[in-house]
């Protein structure tokens, strides 16, 4: 692990497609399947790294190890425009070794989309 990816927006669909965006478009490898935090935590970490007031509350909010140098991603990550705001944090901040530490006690983001009941009527039409 060389980075991790905070993925924070409105909806758990926005993460879903954001982290598909960055495998897909941004050619990042992740270490481990992304995790799901909590949104107020995803909100605090925004602040800690940018070191600016918080503009918007998130809803939903995925964190992902990279094997990607901090860099690098954040290279790769103003090429694509993912639905959603992502925070790059490298081992220089603070907040990199508490992620280090816990990310493991996390539980499994969900990127399965579900399927909504007028979808599955039609399909079965």
């Amino acid at each position: 692990m060389n980075s991790f990816a905070v993925v924070r927006a409105d909806d758990s669909d926005k993460i879903k497609i954001a982290l598909h965006d960055l495998e897909h478009y941004g050619r990042m490898r992740f270490s481990s399947n992304p995790k799901r935090i909590e949104p107020n935590y995803a909100d605090r970490l925004l602040v800690s790294v940018m070191g600016v007031p918080l503009k918007a509350r998130c809803n939903s909010a995925a964190l992902v190890e990279l094997e990607n140098h901090a860099g690098a991603a954040i290279n790769r990550l103003k090429k694509i425009h993912p639905p959603a705001h992502i925070v790059i944090i490298s081992p220089r901040h603070e907040a990199f070794g508490e992620l280090r530490d816990n990310s493991e006690l996390y539980p499994e983001f969900d990127r399965k989309f579900e399927v909504n009941d007028r979808a599955r009527a039609t399909d079965m039409s």
